[in-house]
Formats: C-alpha cells, sequence, structure tokens
C-alpha cells in the first residue's frame, strides 16, 4: 500500500526503570510477589512532514509470572527482561524506515528471539527470555510508540488503526482469513463510558478479621468484606492453586459466603467472579471436578463465575492431552499465559479454549491483533492486567474500553501497590476513585493512547 502522510519513524527512546513497593504480598500459581519494577519507555517520533512528538509506556516487569523457571533465580530474570526492554529500545537506533506503528513494530519484533539468547549468554544464566518475557519487556516501547503515533497526528491512537492509516490490511500480519480488514473493524471508535472492575481475591488475601494476621494500618481495607463496601465491588478475581482441590473449592465458597454478607448489607443483588489456577491444574478433569463440586454446593456461587482462566499448562504444544472441550460447556475457558501469538490462539481453540484475556503487557501490537482474531472467531473477551499501577493500568483499561465484548477491566494495582497510583489519581480521577464497583473509562478519549 501507498506511504501515508502520518507515517512515522523513531528518532529517540528512553528506557528507564524504578522501584514499586507493595502493600501488602500477592500469591499466584504457588508464587509471591512482593515487589515490582516498572519499566517506562519514551519514545520520540518523525512523520514524514518533519513533525515530533514523545509518547509514553510503562509497564512492571512481572519476571515471576512471565518466566517461572526453576533454572534462573528470580533476580536475574528479572535482571534479564530489565536488559533485554534497554536491549529493544536500542534497536530502534538502527531502524530508520517510516510506517504505522503496527508494522514498526511488526519489523523491530523479528529481532526478539535473537536478542533473548544473546543476553542470555552476555548475563550466563541457563535459558534465554522465554517468548512471554521478551513481549511484557517489550511492551513499553509498544506503547509509546502507539502513544507517540496518535499525538504527532492529532488523533487517538484507537482511531487510527484503517486503511487510511495502516500501511496493511491484517492479512499481512495474521492469515488470508483477514484480507482486506483492519484493526479498526475490531474496536470501538469512542471509549465505553464506564466499565465494571474485577478486583483480585489473592491466595494470601484476608477474606474476614480473623483472617488478619499482622494489620497494614494505612487506611485502605485489609479484608474482602472491607473491601467490597469500600469500592461497591461487583466482579472478584480468586485466585486458586490448582494443585489442592478440597482448599480451592473451600476458598471460592468462603469468597462466596464473604460477598453474599458484603453485598446484602449495601443492597446489591448480582455479581461476578472468575476463578484463575495460573496453568497449576494437571488436567482437564480437575477442572470439572472442581466446577461440579462447587455446583453442588452452592448453585449460586457457581452460576456467579464467569469464566475460568488459564487452568493447566501454558506450553500448549507440549500438553496436547490437556483438551478443554468439555470444561468449556460447563464456562468459558480462557488462556492468558499461553496467548503469545496468533499461532497460539489457534492452537488453543483447537484445544478447546474458548475465551481470550487480552493483555496490555504483552504489547499493545499484540493485543489489537489477539482481540481481533477472537472476535472473528466469536471468543469470550476480557482484559487482565499485572498488578498495573498508575501509567500501565490507564493502558490496559483503554485496551478493554476500545475492544467490544469486553465486559470488565482487572485492576488490582490499587489493591497492592497504590503509591504509585497518587499523582496519576489526581490526574484522572475517574479511574481511581471507585465507589460503584466501576471505573470511568469514558474519560480515555485523548490522543494518543487516550490519557
Amino acid at each position: 500500500m501507498a506511504h501515508k502522510k502520518s507515517d512515522i519513524r523513531i528518532v529517540d527512546v528512553v528506557f528507564e526503570s524504578e522501584e514499586c513497593p507493595f502493600r501488602s504480598p500477592l500469591k499466584f500459581g504457588g508464587r509471591v510477589m512482593s515487589t515490582s519494577r516498572l519499566m517506562n519507555a519514551r519514545v520520540t517520533v518523525e512523520t514524514r512532514g518533519g513533525q515530533h512528538a514523545t509518547g509514553m509506556g510503562s509497564m512492571p516487569v512481572g519476571n515471576i509470572w512471565a518466566w517461572p523457571t526453576d533454572a534462573v533465580d528470580p533476580a536475574d530474570t528479572e535482571r534479564a527482561m530489565l536488559e533485554f526492554g534497554q536491549r529493544v529500545a536500542r534497536l530502534t537506533d538502527g531502524f530508520d524506515e517510516f510506517g504505522h506503528p503496527v508494522g514498526v513494530l511488526w519489523h523491530i519484533s523479528a529481532e526478539y528471539d535473537h536478542l533473548a539468547r544473546a543476553i542470555a549468554s552476555q548475563l550466563n544464566i541457563a535459558e534465554p527470555l522465554p517468548l512471554l518475557a521478551q513481549l511484557v519487556a517489550a511492551s513499553p516501547l509498544d506503547a509509546a510508540i502507539h502513544d507517540a503515533y496518535g499525538r504527532v497526528n492529532g488523533i487517538n491512537s484507537y482511531n487510527a488503526l484503517s486503511a487510511d492509516f495502516m500501511n496493511h490490511d491484517l492479512s499481512h500480519f495474521l492469515d488470508e482469513q483477514f484480507e482486506g480488514e483492519f484493526l479498526d473493524q475490531y474496536t470501538l471508535r469512542e471509549p465505553k463510558p464506564r466499565m465494571p472492575l474485577y478486583h483480585l481475591v489473592g491466595a494470601l488475601d484476608p477474606l474476614t478479621e480473623s483472617d488478619v494476621d499482622s494489620p497494614i494500618g494505612d487506611g485502605l481495607p485489609e479484608t474482602l468484606g472491607e473491601w467490597i463496601a469500600y469500592n461497591g465491588l461487583t466482579h472478584l478475581k480468586i485466585k486458586l492453586n490448582g494443585d489442592d482441590l478440597d482448599w480451592d473449592v473451600d476458598r471460592v465458597l468462603s469468597v462466596d459466603r464473604v460477598a453474599e454478607e458484603a453485598q446484602s448489607a449495601r443492597g446489591c443483588e448480582e455479581w461476578f467472579y472468575s476463578t484463575d489456577f495460573n496453568e497449576k491444574c494437571e488436567n482437564v478433569e480437575y477442572i470439572l471436578s472442581f466446577l461440579n463440586r462447587i455446583q453442588e454446593q452452592s448453585p449460586a456461587a457457581f452460576e456467579r463465575i464467569q469464566y475460568i482462566e488459564q487452568p493447566t499448562n501454558r506450553d500448549l504444544k507440549s500438553h496436547p492431552e490437556n483438551k478443554m472441550h468439555e470444561a468449556a460447556e460447563l464456562k468459558p475457558i480462557v488462556i492468558d499465559e499461553s496467548l503469545v501469538d496468533y499461532e497460539a490462539l489457534l492452537l488453543a481453540r483447537e484445544q478447546g479454549y474458548t475465551g481470550v484475556a487480552l493483555k496490555a503487557c504483552k504489547g499493545h501490537t499484540e493485543a489489537l491483533f489477539a482481540a481481533a482474531a477472537a472476535q472473528k472467531f466469536g471468543m469470550f473477551l476480557c482484559v487482565q492486567d499485572l498488578t498495573c499501577p498508575g501509567y500501565s493500568f490507564l493502558h490496559s483499561a483503554s485496551l478493554a474500553a476500545r475492544v467490544p465484548g469486553v465486559a470488565a477491566i482487572e485492576g488490582n494495582g490499587r489493591q497492592y501497590c497504590p503509591a504509585a497510583n497518587t499523582s496519576w489519581a489526581r490526574q484522572v480521577p475517574d479511574m481511581f476513585e471507585i465507589t460503584d464497583g466501576t471505573v470511568g473509562t469514558g474519560c480515555l478519549d485523548g490522543i494518543g493512547l487516550g490519557f
């Protein structure tokens, strides 16, 4: 296709990181996080006409989630991911072509695998960054390029995804099923005005006062019942073990009892759950047993479960026996850690997965591709975050607000690392002052990524 006046090239990238302390630990998939680092990228771009603008991207490193391994110490996986982000930023020094952000990122990402191996050799670690860790480490740059593109062209980036802006249709990036289609067909021209917020119930989080061993005492809620009343919550995401059926069933039923009491006290009659096993279930039989026992012991709790997230191992190719068809007849079964590219989405469909968890941390470009494919194939859609505070949460929320079919947005940075939200809460109060269980995503309508 012809070059566009709106095309940009990258002229400067600054990549930095900062500490992000937690107020309380978060346990998921048998692992515990008590701190994190934020990766921040600032990208200056230039149009063919010589106009310049700077965009920003931010994301937690998330190495505990993106690269769970016994072969490399967590301190070294974090170090390698930070180095990868820095080196991806430097890849742009030698990339002088003009284009749309989707095309620019498509070219840059072709170097990720080689770069991951080079860093493993350089840092003398036992394995290279897996693809998920690569995507997370590169995601701040990805977001910043999209943000800068919108700013330099004076348009919201989600409204610059049509043939008027993109240099190739989706068949160039996915397959022939998308011939003649562009991302504008799978995104909204205005953000949804408000969206329900999914609150995370971590495996270590206290449900009642009797569960609180050492009060934090910072003025924020400390139990699930207090959080429900404080934020008017209607959506709860429950982290489960996946290798202890009795505990998992009891945890959901305990959450349900606390929720029933708290919701009754405030006159709420409808609320929802999602359950996240973080790939720890051995097989689909575990999920079926889990659902059957929930339904037998509390039909109401069973009905409140909207979907089940990533129950079995993320490596779909190595575990073809983990077919989800039978479980998907009961509830949508959603891929998360498995979803690293279009090929993985197609394989997941073959294995019976019926839903997709979009995440800005996998890269804005990749999230847009996944959103298009999921809609094309009629799959259930949700948007999850990576304990994203501040700018990274706004980015994740903007994605949820612009993708049709996404009904709610996860946002647990306010629970675990609220200090990183302070300055952003003053600038975008509708997204951080939560009283009715929803966030005001309608405000994410500015140029760039919207905020």
